[in-house]
């Protein structure tokens, strides 16, 4: 219906288990579809009883609701179960019966007329069979029940967009839910609960933004199931295609190895970063100092990006961390212009002038900006093959302190120009 990979498919029941979800056009119409966990109507706690709370959400929110069964499978009382809920929720509802592949029509409905819901729509969903025209039902009967919203639709400025990453139980799906004032995510005290990335856009101050729950990342020998390896994978391009990433941690829990591999993902992808520090409001003052110590030390590559110390429970020091994401995309998107580069670079080699490389010294002319998120600046001149990486670091952080570039990783390029006398 989207035409596209967002959603994780596995034969596997319960993958998914938040809403999620996902942008369609049908020639000029746009649409939004929900796609939802395994419904047990009746479950009263665990997992599946917060999948039910989602699901539920999701209908509430719809204008067509698609129950969508086996046709392979055939009716099952679950399948009523369903039904009975359906329709005391006064949603329409169109039922469809999926795995139809190779079979006939009469075959494959009879025992859903017994459901009550009128005739189904049969469809494969993996082979694309008949969903077409269901799309096309399902937009003209929307189109029915709200003309005059129908034709006025316009998908919503996503605005920047914030990748929360971390461990498994850090509290990532919390904070989204404390930020947005509703339980938009499944927050469940149970590591791997949330297995897709979701995208949950939301308006603060004025601003738009585009939270990304993503699944928390283990080491790499504790990732046995093969959906947990497709969730990772999720995780990581949510953090490439984010503008701004928040490494969460917990403070509870001692910085690992794991939490350093992560930041050095981060770091390599060039995104903006915010590092929040999760169940803070459950330490003594002796136990904060000595969170912030191993920050120092095991994150010290890290110095470039604040760090925020918040409850997502207890909603603690969230508008603060909100005001470092805001400074952290306004240095990564920075416009620096060629001018006060060029200056900024004279004043560096005034302070320090770089090493000569046996008989020559580097000579840098001027610098101008070669990108954004992360900025880009690049250096021309002469024999710069003899910059060395600390003086590339002293420049680094000559240009942060200059600029104000707080929160986003900074890269120096050099370029040298020809020797015309070079012989060839």
């Amino acid at each position: 219906m989207t035409r596209s990979r967002d959603a994780l498919v596995a034969d596997l029941p319960g993958l998914t288990r938040d809403r999620h979800y996902g942008e369609g056009r049908m020639g000029e119409r746009p649409f939004l579809v929900i796609d939802t966990g395994g419904f047990e109507p009746v479950a009263k706690e665990g997992i599946m009883h917060e999948m039910a709370l989602q699901t539920r959400q999701a209908v509430a929110e719809a204008d067509i609701v698609m129950f969508i069964v086996d046709g392979r499978q055939g009716l099952t009382p679950h399948d009523k179960t369903i039904t009975d809920f359906l329709r005391k929720s006064g949603r329409k509802v169109m039922l469809v019966v999926n795995k139809s592949e190779g079979m006939k029509y009469t075959s494959v409905t009879a025992d859903f007329y017994e459901l009550g819901m009128g005739d189904p729509y049969v469809i494969s969903a993996a082979h694309g069979d008949g969903v077409l025209d269901l799309v096309n039902e399902a937009i003209d009967v929307a189109v029915q029940q709200r003309p005059e919203e129908a034709e006025e639709f316009d998908p919503a400025d996503y605005g920047v967009k914030i990748a929360l990453v971390g461990r498994p139980n850090v509290g990532k799906s919390t904070l989204i839910n404390t930020l947005v004032g509703e339980q938009r995510v499944i927050a469940f005290d149970m590591p791997g609960t949330t297995r897709d990335s979701i995208e949950v856009p939301f308006e603060k101050g004025g601003k738009h933004y585009t939270l990304i729950d993503t699944a928390g990342i283990r080491r790499r020998g504790k990732v046995f199931e093969a959906i947990e390896k497709f969730s990772v994978v999720k995780t990581l391009q949510s953090v490439s295609e984010a503008n701004v990433v928040v490494l969460m941690l917990d403070a509870q829990q001692d910085i690992s190895e794991q939490d350093a591999h992560i930041a050095g993902f981060i770091l390599e992808s060039g995104r903006a970063l915010v590092v929040a520090v999760n169940k803070w409001d459950g330490l003594t003052s002796d136990q904060r100092d000595q969170v912030k110590n191993d920050i120092d030390r095991k994150l010290n590559f890290l110095d470039f990006a604040e760090t925020k110390f918040i409850s997502a429970l207890k909603g603690t020091n969230i508008n603060q961390l909100m005001k470092a994401i805001d400074t952290a995309y306004a240095a990564a998107t920075a416009k620096l212009s060629t001018p006060r580069l060029t200056r900024a670079l004279q004043e560096a080699i005034e302070k320090q002038e770089p090493k000569r490389k046996g008989s020559t010294r580097p000579k840098m002319r001027y610098a101008h900006q070669g990108g954004q998120n992360p900025p880009i600046i690049v250096i021309h001149g002469n024999a710069l093959d003899g910059i060395t990486e600390p003086y590339k670091r002293y420049l680094e952080k000559h240009f942060r302190d200059t600029f104000d570039l707080i929160g986003t990783p900074l890269r120096i390029e050099l370029k040298s120009g020809k020797n015309p006398f070079a012989k060839e």
